[in-house]
């Protein structure tokens, strides 16, 4: 409609605006924005250069909030801490300098947790997100302030990435849509740039990629991402299409509630034509190869900044830097040797299953209050994010992984189910989710 002059870019930008206004008190999802008048402004400039007839992105005039974890040259990088509350970026990253060549128009930055450690947005330099189903409530995370906006309608969509979860447990609290991107080799066959979605070192388990409130939202974003012209059709016949049904994986613990919505939706795939076994993915090692790469990874990142600024830390941050200096080289090897051994499992698994479907999160989202979930049905969480084990397990798989709305809990509180598709299956994972949100409708 912008391209076509249907809409100005300012009448988009204003909309935007008023949503932000209204919403943005309550739930604290985009932080460091530039000013009204600042935003109107460069809504002015993208309707001169379709006035101009100057050839334009896919997404040009739509109003834009980076992840604040990515450096984009002009606005606030704090990454969620204190030691970092005054940064401003010089430069942009490959993500953010791919969504300005597709035309958004930049009006800040969506809050994370402190260097984007775990699965609840809180931080010292701007406080806590919210969830818009009920603002007691946690929105997740890492991308948790890109999830509330567009749940509530500040943004269309938007960007997140995902080491444990961190664009699947917001999409999952609050009611929208994610794709996890295969992490690791073969992603050149999309014509994009690896530094741009995928960071290769520490397994590539550490992918960017898109949020949106519906399947073919995510695949629209998904598409300006790869650098592809059209995004996929994603109206495909289910019939004979083999799911493995394992909302625990085996055997982690699940919050009743969780658990309920799950054993409410397994009849919908039968109902799509899937065939559906009860059958798990042997996982064995996952926990201890994501665990001590992801610690290994924060001290080589992060080990500087704790001995300099120990006291400005969050508690939880402290404790997997410190952790992670104690991770030697020859544990490090050992898990990248197990990581091996593991995907060599999940490539057999995904010739014999076309999908696996199991629980995003343990838990429907928690008290906003407090740091983390400590409990899941009778089982005590070890470590700050072992109630996420559903999501980091399934990243060390390197595996396309989407969220898609399920259903709610008794109490209106949103619950996602997680699609996993075979490495390369990002298109068939995009088109399943489809086909749920389009039966549920």
């Amino acid at each position: 409609m912008l391209r076509r002059r249907h809409l100005s870019a300012r009448e988009v930008m204003t909309e935007h605006l008023g949503h932000i206004h209204r919403h943005n008190p309550s739930l604290n999802a985009i932080v460091g924005m530039l000013d009204d008048n600042k935003c109107l402004a460069l809504a002015d400039e993208a309707d001169k250069k379709i006035a101009r007839g100057e050839d334009v992105g896919p997404l040009h005039g739509l109003p834009w909030a980076f992840k604040d974890l990515e450096d984009a040259a002009g606005l606030p990088w704090t990454a969620g801490s204190p030691i970092f509350k005054d940064r401003i970026a010089t430069t942009d990253s490959p993500l953010v300098a791919r969504l300005r060549a597709a035309g958004v128009i930049p009006i800040g930055k969506t809050n994370v947790p402190e260097f984007g450690m775990g699965s609840h947005t809180y931080n010292s330099v701007y406080g806590i997100t919210r969830n818009p189903r009920d603002t007691t409530k946690s929105a997740g995370g890492s991308s948790g302030g890109a999830g509330a906006a567009l749940a509530s309608g500040m943004l269309t969509l938007a960007d997140g990435s995902d080491y444990g979860g961190s664009l699947r447990n917001p999409a999952n609290f609050n009611g929208i849509v994610a794709l996890r991107p295969t992490g690791g080799g073969g992603t050149e066959r999309e014509g994009f740039s690896r530094a741009s979605l995928v960071e290769e070192e520490w397994l590539g388990l550490n992918v960017k990629g898109p949020m949106g409130r519906t399947a073919e939202d995510v695949a629209f974003l998904f598409a300006v991402l790869l650098g592809q012209k059209e995004p996929w059709p994603l109206d495909r016949e289910m019939k004979g299409l083999r799911v493995a049904w394992s909302p625990d994986l085996g055997g982690l613990p699940l919050d009743r509630r969780v658990r309920t919505v799950l054993d409410s939706r397994r009849r919908l795939f039968e109902d799509l034509g899937c065939v559906v076994e009860n059958v798990a993915l042997d996982l064995t090692d996952a926990d201890d190869i994501f665990l001590t790469t992801r610690r290994r990874r924060s001290f080589m990142k992060l080990g500087a900044e704790l001995k300099a600024h120990h006291a400005e830390m969050k508690p939880e941050a402290i404790d997997e830097i410190e952790r992670g200096s104690k991770v030697t080289d020859a544990q490090l090897a050992d898990a990248v040797a197990r990581h091996g051994k593991l995907l060599r499992r999940v490539d057999a698994f995904f010739e014999q299953h076309d999908f696996l479907v199991c629980a995003v999160n343990q838990v429907p989202p928690f008290d906003a209050e407090i740091d983390w979930p400590k409990e899941i049905d009778g089982v005590k969480m070890d470590h700050y994010c072992a109630w996420m084990k559903s999501a980091y397990w399934i990243s060390t798989t390197r595996c396309h992984a989407a969220s898609v709305p399920a259903e709610t809990t008794a109490d209106g509180l949103p619950v996602g189910m997680q699609i996993v598709g075979g490495r390369g299956n990002d298109r068939g994972v995009l088109e399943l989710a489809y086909a749920v949100e389009q039966w549920r409708a």
